[in-house]
């Protein structure tokens, strides 16, 4: 192989990362020419209504999924939060890059937190988990839907639209925009993978694994393996407010999972977390994920 073609969004934010993905196959193939192929989802396409009224996430990979699939490209760059919790039968992801920042970021023009945003506070975002756990903290505050590429909430909220937007600090980090923002660390936990990328490709197409093998990060993979057990568990989507976080301390041999389950109306919900022996194996990380949906699941039933 000569050329590996690269399927990616036109967003900003993807560029960036599939280009930053992009030199980490050429410096680790010497030789290999990596060519971006641009793909419009319909996630990009549909920037009026929120995700879960016109499909959840899987409109952000759908488009790419199937370009690779028909053979148009060979290998494709997501934002692993926005991966349904089922692939399609012939693809897999290939690799898993070191995670960024997992914690969402409230954005502010002038740096204030959760707690000193001003009574009845307009703060601007798409995501229902985001909203149900916003409001859990702060009942008075009026929670918008904005949408839109990263330096258009940006925009909105420089221009005095909002008082405060919610933003995933690895996209802020990745694109190196410049914002005054204090990360939601301790206060929401954050989507499955948030943070993380995910490379997949065509099952059995070995010259593209070995392409990529040296990008992946065995550490997030089986972290972000137990977050989308938790998914897939609880059924999760766009449309279930839900998240999940896990972190493996190595030298310890543990595995520490938070978890966040909501009804879609926000009237109840519940945090949950666990502990559990690991040495990184995927058996072990399933395992926890569902260990986990499990609580998190009874205990919503129960309020």
């Amino acid at each position: 192989m000569k050329v590996l073609r690269l399927a990616t969004r036109r967003s900003a934010l993807a560029l960036a990362q599939s280009g930053q993905v992009a030199a980490r196959i050429r410096a680790a193939n010497p030789g290999l020419e990596v060519e971006l192929v641009h793909v419009v989802t319909a996630g990009d396409r549909i920037q009026d209504r929120p995700l879960a009224s016109i499909g959840g996430k899987g409109l952000f990979v759908k488009e790419i999924e199937l370009t690779l699939a028909e053979g148009a490209a060979d290998l494709a760059v997501h934002s692993m939060k926005d991966l349904p919790a089922e692939l399609p039968s012939d693809l897999w992801i290939a690799a898993v890059p070191a995670r960024e920042s997992p914690w969402d970021l409230l954005a502010t023009v002038d740096g204030r937190g959760l707690a000193e945003l001003p009574q009845a506070a307009r703060v601007g975002t798409a995501s229902q988990r985001r909203s149900v756990q916003l409001l859990a903290r702060r009942p008075d505050l009026r929670v918008e839907m904005l949408r839109g590429n990263i330096d258009t909430r940006v925009r909105r909220l420089r221009e005095g639209d909002f008082d405060a937007i919610v933003l995933a600090e690895a996209g802020v980090r990745r694109l190196g925009i410049e914002v005054r923002g204090v990360t939601l660390e301790g206060a929401i936990v954050p989507a499955v993978a948030q943070g993380a990328l995910a490379l997949e490709a065509r099952r059995g197409d070995e010259a593209v694994a070995a392409a990529v093998r040296a990008l992946h990060d065995p550490k997030t993979a089986a972290e972000t393996t137990a977050e989308r057990a938790v998914m897939t568990a609880l059924s999760g989507s766009c449309v279930t407010p839900m998240g999940a976080l896990a972190r493996w301390d190595q030298a310890a041999g543990t595995l520490s999972m938070e978890g966040f389950l909501a009804r879609d109306d926000g009237s109840a919900q519940v945090v949950d977390a666990l502990v559990a022996s690991f040495a990184g194996g995927e058996a072990e990380a399933l395992e926890a994920g569902a260990r986990l949906a499990e609580r998190l699941r009874e205990a919503l039933a129960g309020r």
